[in-house]
């Protein structure tokens, strides 16, 4: 199956890899989520916060979502696990839906294996980009 390259800011690259480098001293229930990051991202396309599209999911980004199946939409935050709060939307990186749209643009489609199936989600909106709105040192 061809999958389309992601598209990671320099930044968000290096900060990630540090979270994967660390997470390998979890134990190994916990390190599947930072080697599903660590497939992601070795398969994406690094480039400059200067210079990353606009409607590209980067690190920080709030990000509408709708369910292919149900029609039902959510927005959440991408952020670090340490920021992770389900009950405000905000997704750590390392559960498997932050994994997913890291790097996706808008119209892209994820779609994993969950108990039920498969979820389908697409990237509807991007309502916020640090690098886009200038506050990428976050």
């Amino acid at each position: 199956m061809f999958m389309k390259p992601l598209c990671i800011t320099e930044q968000d690259h290096r900060s990630l890899q540090v979270l994967i480098d660390a997470s390998r001293e979890q134990p190994n229930g916990q390190r599947r989520y930072s080697d599903a990051l660590q497939s992601e991202i070795t398969r994406a396309r690094i480039v400059d916060g200067s210079s990353v599209p606009r409607d590209v999911v980067t690190m920080n980004s709030r990000v509408r979502l709708r369910d292919l199946d149900t029609g039902e939409t959510e927005v959440y935050t991408l952020v670090y696990p340490r920021m992770a709060d389900p009950g405000e939307n905000r997704i750590s990186i390392l559960a498997p839906v932050g994994t997913a749209i890291l790097g996706c643009s808008i119209g892209d489609v994820i779609e994993w294996p969950v108990p039920a199936g498969v979820r389908r989600l697409l990237v509807d909106d991007i309502l916020y980009q640090p690098e886009k709105a200038g506050d990428a040192a976050l």
